[in-house]
């Protein structure tokens, strides 16, 4: 089985945006991380309750905006009227959940790279895969570098995969499991994301050799990164891309 590669990646990946810096999977937190330099940035990508797919990380919107609820019993329509801004500044008021063609378009603007991550709520593992692999294959706009699928769901990822098959995938683990070969020629996976607390040099040198990518979240020290770089890690994920833009 070809497995998609994705291209040659920078150092470091805003994570959520730069979620140190503004409100985390809002379109002001896509353009805070190229602002402080970032090339390529993460999100996350979930379900709503009638099919769209919007940037947001948690099942419920009580942590990131004024609303409460659970996101897949939400209408878009209903979800667009919540302030997802001021709970992190009080200047970035009126910033609203943004849908993942508004992100695309975003990117497109800025010439971003971006991990799209998957984050399906509860039970909706499988539409969520598809419906963001859907999109990436029929509406991510042209000239844009293909982004990279991850998710720590493999339903998720075995839906996108049918959906994008040509779209590069990132299986998403904290601690790397012993069975991570056998996971990602499952899932046809070019790379492993795991958390970099959890992270060895001998897992690190085991999965290098194995000719498997390896990317390490969520790193917001210098000194942290350049040890995890050392070990052969291609990119970090950071809240802070001005913290790691020396690197």
């Amino acid at each position: 089985m070809s497995v998609p590669q994705p291209p040659p990646l920078p150092s470091i990946i805003g994570h959520r945006g730069a979620a140190g810096h503004a409100p985390e999977n809002t379109l002001a937190s896509i353009r805070t991380a190229a602002t402080l330099g970032a090339a390529w940035v993460e999100f996350d990508a979930m379900l709503t309750g009638d099919g769209e797919i919007v940037l947001i990380h948690d099942e419920r919107v009580d942590r990131t905006t004024d609303g409460n609820g659970r996101v897949a019993a939400m209408d878009l329509a209903v979800l667009r009227r919540l302030d997802a801004g001021s709970w992190f500044d009080p200047k970035f008021a009126g910033e609203r959940i943004p849908t993942l063609g508004e992100a695309a378009a975003l990117l497109a603007d800025l010439g971003l790279g971006a991990n799209v991550e998957i984050k399906p709520a509860s039970g909706h593992e499988r539409a969520t895969g598809r419906a963001v692999g859907e999109f990436l294959a029929n509406e991510w706009p042209e000239g844009l570098l293909a982004p990279i699928l991850s998710s720590f769901s493999e339903e998720a990822l075995d839906a996108a995969r049918l959906a994008a098959p040509n779209v590069p995938r990132g299986l998403l683990v904290g601690r790397v499991p012993a069975d991570w070969r056998g996971r990602l020629e499952r899932l046809g996976c070019a790379g492993i994301h795991c958390a970099q607390k959890q992270l060895r040099p001998d897992q690190a040198e085991a999965i290098l050799t194995a000719g498997i990518r390896l990317l390490a979240y969520t790193v917001n020290d210098a000194d942290r990164a350049r040890t995890l770089l050392g070990w052969g890690v291609e990119a970090v994920f950071t809240d802070y891309p001005d913290r790691l833009r020396d690197i």
